[in-house]
């Protein structure tokens, strides 16, 4: 008796013999492959591959150097200018040619100037004779160019340093060798050798005008400060206008690197 088996392979009868199935390996190897295709596609690009060429150096030099001046002007403007000590008035405290920082932050956040403490200000009327002027237009442009933003000391130099020694509404006397402030007798440790507080000029009673100060140098006998100028405006006096701020430091020669404190102290 004959028995009709079924088609095992769900073909129609007479159809032929069917097609082999796919190997499973080879249909997980496919899917594999599509997927990382897609996540190679959907994959953010990484940090420093946008595609942006990078800038030439003849922009990028300029620029860095744009900034770094930029810096500059603002730690001189807001933070810190070097001065050059020009002369031995306040030997030897601070010496010629020493580079001192003044902290030009002090007077931004309060400070007001304190007997005891070396400041620097500008002139404030015929203490000092005209600068001479740089021959060379090329140089003194460039010299001007790097002291407004900083990079070297002033050039038009009508800076002076000094130390307070009195303040508004006190009076100021020196007799003999000993020199007063409201009466009382004031220590200068920090006097030039073979100096003594009066140096031969006797002078006073000066009471210091509100806003000023009354300002001498360390090196006494080689100081033209306050005492010499009594019949100028103020008395002698310096406005405290006129204060750029404390000395902080000198910081060059390395020799001679000192720090004072913020407030000149």
């Amino acid at each position: 008796m004959a028995v009709n088996l079924p088609d095992t392979h769900g073909g129609d009868a007479g159809a032929g013999p069917a097609a082999p199935a796919a190997p499973v390996g080879g249909r997980a190897e496919a899917r594999r492959a599509r997927r990382a295709a897609e996540g190679r596609r959907a994959r953010p690009p990484k940090a420093g591959r946008s595609g942006r060429r990078p800038r030439p150096w003849w922009i990028e030099i300029p620029a860095m150097a744009a900034v770094g001046l930029v810096v500059a002007l603002l730690i001189k403007t807001c933070l810190f200018q070097v001065f050059t000590i020009p002369s031995g008035s306040m030997e030897n405290t601070l010496r010629i040619g020493d580079r001192v920082g003044v902290n030009k932050l002090a007077p931004l956040t309060g400070w007001k100037p304190e007997p005891g403490q070396p400041v620097v200000f500008k002139d404030p009327g015929d203490w000092l004779p005209p600068q001479p002027a740089d021959g060379n237009p090329v140089t003194a442009a460039l010299g001007s160019a790097l002291s407004f933003v900083g990079l070297v000391p002033p050039k038009d130099d009508n800076y002076l340093v000094k130390r307070v020694i009195a303040t508004g509404g006190q009076t100021v006397q020196c007799a003999g060798t000993t020199l007063t402030v409201d009466g009382a007798k004031v220590d200068e440790p920090y006097l030039h050798p073979g100096d003594d507080s009066c140096a031969g000029l006797d002078f006073g009673p000066v009471t210091v005008p509100q806003g000023y100060v009354w300002v001498e140098g360390d090196h006494r006998s080689d100081s033209a400060d306050s005492r010499y100028h009594r019949r100028g405006p103020g008395g002698g006096a310096v406005p405290v206008g006129n204060v750029v701020g404390p000395v902080s430091a000198v910081v060059w020669p390395l020799g001679h690197l000192d720090w004072f404190g913020w407030a000149g102290r």
